[in-house]
């Protein structure tokens, strides 16, 4: 590579870099694109044959976008880049399964002080290797460099995915039914989500992310990065085996694991989860101890082991609970839906997010 002299490179912006960068990353993204995908990598614009969409009576069009917060300081602290992307991936494209839509395509864009083209190559790897196990496309992308703005080491990743679902398959309250079931499906770990507490938590220990924790089982850093879980492609399987069986689903992110299943069910029901039914991952039960705390002072901002929740029809929750632990995802019932007048005590969730939705609370004590 010739030295860069231009001006831009003067400034601090080095755009032979960023050209490294897209030779890195591209294969890796190739390997998501189908047919369907028009012009390859480094268009000015992602190009998608939407023809499939003529095999639905009445194609909704379903989108997300979001980052991973605060987990980057983890990838940055110890310079490990590779699982960032898969975060990233299951935030975006696990919000689309939400409504029962199959995720078609994805954009990202990496926002940093210097490009490091490896560095950048790692990310988006891992994006690219996530969007494949999914079904997803990566059309699109942008590098951004930020001298001045953010510091060298720093960097931000967002995305935005696009998927589609019939009317007619529409999942969400209105086809939650009283005597419901719901079923939880185990998380791989805190996903990325409460990294601002974790982060808190570590401060008042004395703990950096590259200290080595006993009571973690390893580096801090290495643990607490344990890649978001993808849930799409197992869920649009039980989908396509099971028309019917599963009314809502619900993606544990921020707002913990009540508020979150509160915004999926319809006005005037409630369900009562049992916390006897699982035991919250060690990592959960560690951080907690770290803080003085117990495990239900976090359920409103950690998923405690459950990842996604998934409302089923009474009739097929054994086969749904077997085709999900098929794929290796561990599923169990968790409680039930009732519609009507729910107990007169404290401790519910109504609601989250503006959505005036059903009410949901966790009782009991959790498995040791």
């Amino acid at each position: 590579m010739t030295a860069n002299t231009s001006s831009y490179a003067r400034a601090g912006v080095d755009t032979e870099a960023g050209d490294l960068a897209v030779e890195l990353m591209k294969a890796a993204v190739a390997r998501t694109h189908g047919p369907e995908v028009f012009g390859g990598v480094g268009g000015f614009a992602g190009m998608v044959d939407v023809s499939f969409l003529k095999q639905y009576e009445r194609p909704l069009l379903a989108t997300s976008t979001d980052g991973v917060g605060t987990k980057i300081a983890l990838a940055q602290a110890i310079d490990k880049h590779d699982t960032i992307g898969q975060d990233l991936v299951g935030m975006v494209v696990d919000d689309i399964i939400v409504v029962g839509a199959k995720p078609y395509f994805m954009t990202d864009y990496i926002a940093c002080g210097k490009v490091y083209p490896e560095r950048i190559a790692d990310i988006v790897r891992g994006i690219a290797e996530a969007c494949e196990a999914t079904g997803t496309a990566l059309v699109g992308g942008e590098t951004a460099e930020h001298p001045g703005l953010l510091a060298p080491d720093d960097y931000d990743v967002a995305g935005a995915a696009v998927g589609a679902v019939d009317a007619a398959d529409l999942l969400g309250p209105e086809r939650v039914q009283h005597g419901d079931v719901v079923v939880a499906l185990e998380s791989s770990g805190l996903h990325s989500n409460g990294f601002s507490l974790v982060r808190h938590i570590l401060r008042e220990r004395g703990l950096e992310f590259t200290d080595r924790s006993a009571e973690l089982g390893g580096v801090v850093g290495e643990v607490l990065l344990e890649p978001t879980r993808l849930y799409t492609s197992p869920l649009l399987g039980v989908l396509a085996a099971q028309p019917g069986a599963i009314h809502a689903l619900s993606h544990v992110t921020g707002g913990g694991i009540a508020a979150n299943l509160a915004r999926v069910l319809p006005q005037g029901s409630w369900a009562e989860l049992e916390r006897s039914t699982w035991s919250p991952l060690p990592v959960f039960r560690v951080l907690s101890d770290f803080a003085g705390s117990t495990l239900e002072s976090s359920e409103g901002t950690w998923n405690l082991g459950i990842g996604m929740i998934a409302v089923v029809a009474a009739d097929a929750v054994a086969e749904t609970i077997a085709q999900l632990e098929a794929t290796g995802i561990r599923a169990w019932s968790v409680g039930t839906v009732t519609v009507g007048d729910r107990p007169d005590a404290a401790g519910w969730t109504h609601g989250a997010k503006g959505v005036d939705g059903g009410s949901v609370r966790l009782t009991g004590s959790y498995a040791s």
